[in-house]
């Protein structure tokens, strides 16, 4: 923090450090006002109610058919670790919080039913206001990186920051600022796992009968150059060919029926080993032309958790082609294929050391609980500030 003091000529106020992240619970994410429409389906059956998959689970166990092979997870831990100011027109000084991550990205493969490490990412980073470079000098902020990790201290600990990402301080963003600096550190775990998959797909990894599971939404924004660029952008989405996001939080009020009514019933009445029909969801503001296949499997029966909606999948794919986007969408079997091997992924539980038990699928368990061992504790991270 002296560093930065000095470098960005402000002011520390060697404030209170703390964790902003909360315990692991489940939880429903009430805020996200993304609609899902159900008559709008993204499979090639069109499908009225809900599907069994009692005897694929187990036509698929007794053929040992496993094409879930890999396992993504990436994970965050976000600290505030001091105040600092900065001067203002007028003379005025304003406060700014000073957030500080560490970032873990993790893929682990099954082979002959074992658990290894594919690859690891981590790095520690920083998310300063962007008036701490007043100036707007290029390469300032990778500059002060290299300052900080040439002291004597870091060295010792062979612990180096990745970088300092500067969060937004305009006032016409009614943003909380601790939000707009966390986003950033969220921002930048989302390229790291983007990254990753797009590192397996030029191995050659990823196939028809090695699909990757994405601890989480799918939702990655494509980059200006991204969009921009056609081939780039056809190579974007075809990274995701072979790739679902299992989500163990999600609003059921986001579920719309054909009135256009929230109907978060037809989602908490979901029968065990069963699935929803797909649904087509797209963002065209935040994702571009991107659409996504969407549907929910339940995986534990309802007495046996607390709530309606524990025990509940919520699996996207990204549609890739054009035959799935705009004729046919996804084919039903191979949905069924990936949901019948989703549900068989249930057991062991980790009941007792997760609050989210009934969710969790056991690779990705394991996977998150890999990643999570690899972060610094928080008092020896906190001590680096």
């Amino acid at each position: 923090m002296n560093i930065i003091e000095e470098v960005t000529e402000g002011k520390s106020y060697k404030a209170y450090k703390y964790s902003l992240d909360d315990a692991d619970r489940p939880s429903v994410d009430y805020e996200d006002d993304r609609m899902i429409q159900w008559e709008k389906t993204a499979e090639t059956v069109s499908h009225k109610s809900y599907i069994d998959l009692r005897k694929l689970c187990k036509q698929l166990i007794s053929q040992e058919d496993q094409i879930l092979s890999f396992f993504l997870d990436g994970s965050r831990r976000v600290f505030k670790v001091d105040d600092i100011a900065y001067q203002q027109s007028g003379g005025r000084n304003r406060i700014y919080p000073v957030i500080a991550g560490q970032i873990g990205v993790g893929c682990c493969k099954r082979t002959e039913k074992r658990m290894h490490v594919a690859i690891f990412k981590s790095e520690i980073v920083l998310s300063l206001p962007d008036i701490a470079n007043a100036d707007r000098k290029p390469g300032f902020f990778p500059a002060t990186v290299r300052k900080i990790n040439d002291t004597d201290e870091l060295q010792k600990l062979k612990v180096n920051f990745s970088a300092i990402i500067p969060y937004k301080t305009a006032k016409n963003d009614e943003t909380k600022l601790e939000d707009r600096a966390t986003a950033c550190v969220q921002d930048r775990m989302s390229e790291l796992e983007k990254e990753l998959v797009a590192e397996l797909i030029r191995e050659g990894k990823l196939d028809f009968n090695n699909y990757l599971v994405k601890d989480g939404s799918l939702e990655y924004r494509p980059s200006h150059e991204d969009k921009t660029d056609k081939k780039k952008y056809q190579t974007f989405k075809k990274n995701y060919n072979w790739v679902i996001g299992a989500s163990k939080n999600f609003n059921p009020e986001v579920c719309v029926d054909i009135r256009g009514k929230p109907n978060p019933g037809f989602i908490a009445d979901l029968p065990l080993y069963h699935r929803t029909p797909v649904a087509c969801y797209e963002n065209s503001e935040f994702l571009g032309d991107i659409k996504f296949a969407v549907w929910y499997i339940r995986l534990r029966e309802q007495k046996q958790t607390r709530t309606p909606f524990d025990g509940i999948l919520k699996v996207e794919k990204i549609l890739v082609d054009d035959e799935e986007t705009d004729v046919k969408g996804m084919s039903s079997d191979v949905v069924d294929r990936l949901s019948a091997n989703l549900i068989n992924e249930r057991n062991p539980t980790c009941y007792g050391s997760d609050l989210r038990w009934a969710n969790h699928i056991y690779p990705v368990y394991l996977t998150e609980s890999f990643v999570k061992s690899r972060y610094l504790s928080n008092e020896s991270f906190l001590h680096l500030f």
